[in-house]
């Protein structure tokens, strides 16, 4: 028989095989393959990359992948080297299909990149790998003595897991002079025998007949089971029980309970005592299942349920129970009780994500595929019918792509910034009373995208510096945001290139890449440069990268870092400051103004005077605000001919500054016609000495004063001779000429000054200057400068006489605008606080 077998099982599967290829090409995403059951491991199915055609090469790259639920055997397998569907495990239609008809397993295929989902149904072909079986080897049939020729007696029937022309096909009676057998068919297609007496029975001849029962499948090879059948000769129990018909149906709800009634049946016997008691019993043909769920009750002949029902696994129970009387040679009847079982709603949607593809792009495209969902109810009917949907207020939808089966896309464009992860829960509703639904809540992580440029806390910047600030000191600390996360989001900062007076910004600032926080590089000098811009740029690691500016506004501090600076009276020489004063001047008489500049700014350069010295307070006095050196009193008889002065000017700086300057004043009786120290105008010795063009313009007036005093010489030489000649009109003779009395002539006047002549406005005419210094004795000379030129033009000599009182000559007054200017490199005055125009100094000519 073994040997039958493996030839059996070898023509069926060529019987499959070439079903397949006369099958043809399955259609797109949905394949139907059948395979014999019991193959060993390996088993060629089927070529899935062909039929579904797939590049086999890309098959493992893909994942392409065999979607079965947790805890399911995988009894099929596929090679993703070639692509061939082989049996992994060996498969028993009997036990994966324990109910009979076509056994199918439902396989899905996903592939990825892109995401495809293909359906392949497998139909598990039986093979006659069981033999019949009855459920005793040996029964005992007892026959009245009086049964009549042609009293049927059902037999036991034999099983066979098998189906189809596999399963019984047909009985064998073993060749006897008493009985005959007929087989008969059930309305499931399914077989049982019936012993038929064909001959009279005698007890007292024979009161035992034994028989061999034969049950055949149809299967090839034929396979067989037998059973031995000892019929016994009764006395005569001439009335057998009697159903009310032969055939029950009853529905009965899947979730009654245990104990539920499922039918009362009811036989009936004519004869009277033992002979007339019915006793029920499950028939020997009963599956072991039913006998696990019903029980019945062999007195009343109520069927009562005994387990749990469960429509998923089969929807109809076919119970077969027999009525024997208690007489001696009872005959058993049967009856066929159908159960049919109503669904109930009792089975809540499966929800299976199948694949998920997260994290996802913040700048994936709609529509993008997120994952794969199948959904499963197994219950039937608008139990089993179920809709899908997920939860509001996000940017994902369902689609439905085969039955049961969705995917879960995309609907607009994803913000990370906004919102990081979606918490998307998917609800699964029957349509069964009331409704069962199942939610599972997929977390969708949004991966970033470098899409947000850095932004500056504030639009701008304005730092406030103190000037003189150590090199290398923090001067502020900028700081940018950016939404984006990880590499995106670090950012870098960075001075973008640019001069600031003529020099890189490179080497006034510089700032920290990580923290923001800049520095500078230098001392700051208020007086140089008061305030300046850069730009900042902060850039983050994305890809490509982004960056964002802002300005810096630097504002320089002053500090009270500058004394000040007396720019007049001069002093000659280097010699104390001298001036004339009148005896006869009056209280409030005007000997001069101090004048001061300091390059500080703001308060800092505010300047106030006060006498630190005098030789007489009581005689003189200083205005705080505008330096002017004014008379308290008349002079007296007592009063000293020469008064030192100290003079202290004082900024408004904390801790202030100051500088002194010392002035001898001579009281005369008459004022000579000359200038004063206070409208000298010559640069400080310090800065005089640092300036390379000083030291040009000091030669070159040197060289000037020469030829001037030489010419001078000639010219006076000339003039007096004509003079005397004509005797006429403007006679100098040294007892008239009171020029410059007691001054010696020298050419310091003009070497420590730089004379710059300039016209009023609007005038070509050439502009003269009083010179004191430089002439011989008891004269005094003009030097004419042109309007386009500081060199001389001409000069003439003209005798001087004494001023009267404290009034000069208007044609010889210099003009205001003509004041000698100083020129300071290192660092130009600051003029915040000079007094105006008409309280500083005035030239004075005598």
């Amino acid at each position: 028989m073994g040997a039958g077998t493996g030839s059996g099982r070898g023509q069926l599967f060529l019987r499959s095989l070439l079903f397949l290829l006369l099958a043809g090409p399955p259609a797109r995403g949905q394949l139907r393959y059948a395979v014999p059951e019991e193959l060993e491991h390996g088993a060629f199915v089927a070529n899935l990359g062909e039929d579904l055609g797939l590049d086999v090469s890309t098959l493992s790259a893909r994942r392409f992948r065999i979607v079965s639920r947790a805890g399911a055997r995988q009894h099929l397998e596929v090679n993703l080297e070639n692509g061939i569907l082989f049996v992994n495990e060996r498969i028993d239609r009997e036990e994966v299909c324990e109910a009979g008809g076509t056994c199918l397993l439902h396989l899905q295929l996903l592939v990825e990149s892109p995401l495809e989902l293909y359906r392949v149904e497998v139909e598990v072909l039986d093979i006659n790998d069981h033999a019949p079986t009855f459920p005793w080897q040996e029964y005992v049939l007892e026959v009245a003595e009086s049964a009549v020729l042609g009293a049927r007696f059902p037999l036991e029937s034999a099983q066979d897991p098998d189906v189809g022309t596999n399963s019984v096909h047909t009985y064998r009676l073993s060749p006897n002079g008493f009985f005959s057998l007929e087989v008969q068919t059930r309305s499931d297609a399914s077989k049982f025998a019936e012993l038929v007496l064909e001959r009279a029975l005698d007890r007292e001849q024979q009161r035992v007949h034994r028989v061999l029962l034969t049950a055949l499948d149809g299967g090839v090879p034929e396979r067989s089971g037998t059973a031995h059948i000892l019929v016994t000769v009764l006395d005569a129990n001439d009335n057998v029980p009697a159903f009310d018909q032969p055939s029950y149906g009853v529905s009965l709800p899947e979730d009654a309970p245990a104990g539920t009634l499922v039918i009362q049946l009811n036989a009936t016997d004519l004869d009277e005592g033992p002979n007339g008691e019915i006793e029920y019993s499950f028939s020997g043909h009963a599956p072991p299942r039913v006998r696990e769920l019903f029980h019945v009750e062999p007195r009343s002949g109520q069927v009562l349920l005994k387990g749990r029902l469960d429509y998923e696994r089969a929807s109809l129970h076919e119970l077969y129970v027999q009525a024997k009387d208690r007489g001696p040679s009872a005959v058993a009847v049967h009856c066929r009780v159908l159960v049919h079982l109503l669904d109930v709603n009792d089975n809540a949607p499966e929800v299976t994500l199948t694949s998920v593809s997260t994290p996802v792009l913040e700048d994936a495209p709609p529509g993008t595929v997120i994952a794969v969902i199948s959904v499963l109810d197994r219950d039937s009917g608008d139990n089993g019918r179920v809709s899908c949907e997920v939860s509001p207020n996000v940017p994902f939808e369902l689609r439905s792509s085969f039955r049961n089966y969705y995917t879960l896309v995309t609907t607009q464009a994803l913000d990370r910034e906004v919102v990081p992860e979606y918490n998307v829960s998917i609800t699964a509703r029957d349509m069964g009373s009331p409704a069962l639904l199942t939610r599972s809540t997929l977390t969708i992580p949004v991966s970033d995208v470098n899409d947000n440029a850095p932004r500056f806390l504030q639009p701008s910047y304005s730092v406030y510096v103190m000037e003189n600030n150590a090199p290398g000191a923090s001067i502020c600390s900028v700081s940018a945001l950016d939404p984006d996360c990880q590499q995106n989001a670090y950012l870098s900062y960075s001075i973008a290139d640019g001069h600031i007076h003529g020099m890189p910004v490179g080497t006034y600032v510089s700032i920290n890449s990580d923290s923001g926080h800049m520095y500078a590089l230098r001392s700051l000098d208020y007086e140089q440069i008061r305030s300046f811009q850069i730009q900042v740029q902060a850039q983050d690691a994305g890809f490509p990268p982004l960056s964002a500016n802002v300005t810096v506004h630097i504002f320089v501090l002053d500090q009270n870092d500058n004394a000040p600076v007396i720019v007049s009276p001069m002093p000659r020489n280097g010699s104390v400051a001298t001036e004339l004063v009148p005896r006869s001047a009056r209280p409030g008489y005007l000997v001069g103004t101090v004048s001061a500049v300091d390059a500080d700014a703001g308060l800092n350069s505010r300047l106030s005077y006060q006498l630190l010295q005098a030789t007489d307070f009581t005689l003189f006095s200083v205005a705080p605000d505008t330096g002017e050196l004014r008379t308290l009193r008349s002079f007296l008889e007592q009063d000293a001919s020469r008064q030192q002065l100290v003079v202290q000017v004082r900024d408004g700086g904390q801790p202030a500054l100051s500088a002194t300057m010392s002035l001898l004043l001579s009281v005369v009786e008459t004022m000579p016609q000359t200038l004063s120290d206070f409208s000298e105008f010559s640069l400080p010795p310090e800065v005089s000495s640092s300036s390379p063009l000083t030291l040009y313009l000091l030669v070159s007036l040197g060289s000037i004063s020469f030829t001037f005093l030489l010419a001078i010489l000639i010219l006076t030489a000339i003039r007096c001779r004509g003079e005397r000649r004509s005797r006429q009109g403007d006679s100098c003779s040294p007892p008239r000429c009171h020029c410059c009395p007691g001054s010696r002539p020298s050419s310091d006047g003009l070497k420590t000054s730089n004379l710059t002549a300039q016209p009023p406005a609007g005038t070509t005419a050439a502009t003269c200057l009083d010179v004191p210094a430089g002439g011989p004795p008891g004269y005094c000379y003009k030097v004419c400068l042109g309007p386009e030129s500081a060199q001389s033009d001409f000069m003439f000599l003209k005798p001087c006489s004494p001023p009267r009182n404290n009034e000069k000559d208007p044609g010889k007054r210099s003009r205001p605008d003509q004041h000698l200017q100083v020129s300071k490199e290192a660092k130009q005055p600051n003029t915040d606080w000079l007094p105006p125009g008409t309280q500083r100094p005035a030239l004075k000519r005598y």
